[in-house]
């Protein structure tokens, strides 16, 4: 009984900290990627997504994509914008390579990031040292 009661409380206090993480991860991200926006319009097709990332600073989710400044996409990367795409899947950023900045996404049990330098290059994004490692030429 013991042993089920600690399980009971372990399971939501591991789950919590993998949110608290993600909700890191992102706030990073965002905000790496927009340095100098005070307000940064994010659009996420997740609504799932976006119960964890209002917690943000400066970041304003919006309905209209095309006035996103950063998308955060986990169905459709085919979205024609001029702001940047981050997908939430492997498959994602792979079917998205020519457009998707990069991806966050998790895989066995550990969180993936991953930027793409030619499209950090067609953004005129420089990121800096601390996340040098994320960049690949390919998937």
């Amino acid at each position: 009984m013991k042993k089920f009661l600690f399980l009971l409380l372990l399971v939501p206090l591991l789950y919590g900290s993998d949110i608290l993480t993600e909700q890191k991860i992102y706030s990073l991200i965002i905000h790496t990627l927009l340095p100098k926006k005070q307000e940064i319009k994010v659009w996420c097709d997740s609504d799932s997504q976006k119960k964890f990332l209002r917690s943000i600073p400066n970041v304003k989710f919006i309905d209209n994509a095309q006035d996103a400044d950063f998308l955060l996409l986990s169905k459709n990367q085919n979205i024609q914008t001029k702001g940047i795409k981050f997908v939430t899947s492997l498959k994602l950023l792979e079917n998205g390579k020519k457009s998707v900045i990069g991806g966050f996404f998790w895989q066995k049990g550990r969180p993936n990031i991953l930027f793409l330098r030619e499209n950090l290059k067609k953004h005129h994004i420089k990121l800096p040292e601390s996340m040098q490692e994320y960049i690949e030429d390919e998937i």
